[in-house]
């Protein structure tokens, strides 16, 4: 008779890889579980794993918010050539029309005199570009109809020439437009997360995650103050530098929108292109192309107005203002405000030129 007996189980610690296995295993659950709410013991993360990941979530956020600054900005630019180049095309096609009219006049007087010239032939044909390119015509043409010919396959040349650059504008816009989109669904999935991450806190923990990170919003003037209770005074000596600190100042309490740049709402970059630009100064759009857009500066040498970055990526940048502050645009939820330069990884100073 068959035996029923039930086949004997393998030990977990089979070999190296399978013990590999079951630790990354073990280690995804584990992952799921803080994040997932899955544990039965402990549905909640606890709140230093909150801010963790939501400190993780907001810096990956933000390195997308400047990847599509530089995105809309190459797209702006390609849309700008695009209509200007449509509207070359439109002004070179009127002159090709206005010269094909006058030949066309010449090939009438022609067929009306008996001769069907090359100016008929061109008048009447329903491919003009083919016809000259085929035809050694001017040889055979009088000086007449030369002179007319000539400055039609010049437009035709012309217009020709424009939509092709047209068609490659257009094809370099639809690309920008699609790297936009990849850098809009990665930054709006990142603040989903984040969302989704502090609702899980209760109000006390939300509350304390707000008042430890330099991004929370402004809830109070004590929040948006320096620790020692006094904001620096802003410089008054007329300097491009005073005036660009003074817009900066001006726009504290107004709220982060990421890919804003003014007047009511700001992201980061956004913040300190629109402050110096009210200065007379023109800044690139994002953080890593400001930060070599004037004069590095050492951290012991800032000044008003310099641009101070932060993160190993260049992902974030402030004005300072003195006394170890900055002012600048944080994160989603929060409003333009005062915080130590301190409070993030620094990366880096430039003073604009």
């Amino acid at each position: 008779m068959a035996s029923h007996r039930k086949p004997r189980q393998r030990p977990l610690s089979g070999g190296p890889a399978r013990t590999t296995a079951a630790t990354l295993a073990l280690a995804g659950a584990a992952t799921a579980t803080v994040f997932e709410g899955t544990s039965q013991a402990d549905p909640r993360p606890t709140p230093a794993q909150v801010k963790s990941e939501v400190d993780r979530l907001y810096e990956e956020a933000e390195a997308a918010t400047e990847q599509y600054n530089g995105a809309k900005e190459r797209a702006d630019e390609a849309e700008r050539a695009l209509t200007g180049l449509r509207e070359e095309t439109a002004r070179k096609t009127d002159q090709l029309n206005t010269a094909r009219s006058a030949l066309g006049t010449l090939a009438a007087s022609q067929y009306r005199s008996g001769s069907l010239g090359t100016a008929v032939q061109l008048a009447l044909s329903s491919d003009p570009q083919e016809y000259l390119s085929q035809a050694a015509f001017i040889s055979r043409a009088g000086d007449r109809n030369a002179a007319g010919i000539t400055t039609v396959r010049r437009r035709l040349d012309e217009v020709g020439k424009l939509r092709e650059q047209a068609a490659g504008r257009l094809a370099d816009l639809r690309s920008r437009q699609d790297e936009l989109a990849g850098h809009k669904a990665v930054i709006e999935e990142r603040l989903t997360a984040a969302k989704n991450l502090l609702a899980r806190l209760t109000a006390e923990e939300r509350a304390a995650y707000e008042a430890r990170s330099p991004g929370g919003p402004a809830a109070a003037p004590a929040a948006t103050a320096p620790a020692n209770g006094a904001a620096p005074a802003p410089p008054s000596d007329g300097s491009r530098a005073a005036r660009a600190v003074a817009f900066a100042y001006g726009a504290i309490g107004k709220p982060y929108v990421w890919g804003a740049t003014g007047p009511g709402s700001f992201d980061c970059s956004g913040l300190t292109q629109a402050a110096w630009r009210s200065a007379g100064v023109s800044l690139p759009r994002t953080t890593y192309t400001q930060i070599n857009a004037g004069r590095r500066v050492s951290r012991d040498q800032l000044a008003p107005g310099d641009l101070v970055f932060f993160y190993s990526g260049v992902t974030h940048v402030g004005m300072y203002v003195g006394n170890g502050q900055m002012i600048h645009a944080p994160r989603p939820g929060s409003t333009v405000r005062l915080a130590p330069i301190d409070s993030m990884p620094w990366a880096g100073a430039s003073r604009p030129a």
